[in-house]
Formats: C-alpha cells, structure tokens, sequence
C-alpha cells in the first residue's frame, strides 16, 4: 500500500475529501517523526508503539575489496506490533 493508496482507503472509510485525508496522513506522520525526534515513543493502542533505538559503532567490511570500514553509531526507528495487530494476521 502506497501513501496515495492510504489517502484513498480513508476517503472510502471516512467519507472525507481526498485533499483532508492527505493532510490528515501527512499531519500523521509529521507528528510521529516529530515525537520519535525528541526521543519519546508513540504507542496506538490495538496497533503498536513507534519508538528509537540505539545502534552501536561497528566494524563492517567493503564487498568489492574485503576491507574493514568503521560503521558510525546510529539512532533508528523501531515498531513492536500490538497484540492486536498480530491477532488480525494470523
């Protein structure tokens, strides 16, 4: 499912116009990133929590000539489905 594809299931579901669902996703994800920026999580009951996780400094090595490269540490986005959400799976 595409961004456009989302837009278009909750203007089918809402009844909303294509333009207010657009700003409702962006306004979605903008907050999300937002929150996961200052390093708090977001959790949607029956869905998951959204939150950052810390990835260490490493040693890693080049495929073409075998060489170790130093991979710098790193903070990335992590998600842990609800149980809901693992529920409606399987």
């Amino acid at each position: 499912m595409t961004k456009l594809d989302l837009i278009d299931a909750i203007v089918e579901s809402t009844g909303l116009s294509k333009y207010d669902a657009g700003k409702f996703v962006d306004a979605f994800v903008e907050s999300v990133c937002q929150t996961l920026g200052s390093g708090d999580k977001v959790s949607l009951a029956g869905f998951g929590t959204f939150s950052v996780g810390e990835r260490s400094a490493r040693t890693g090595r080049n495929p073409q000539t075998g060489d170790p490269v130093e991979i710098a540490a790193a903070k990335v986005p992590k998600f842990k489905p609800a149980k809901g959400l693992k529920d409606s799976l399987n």
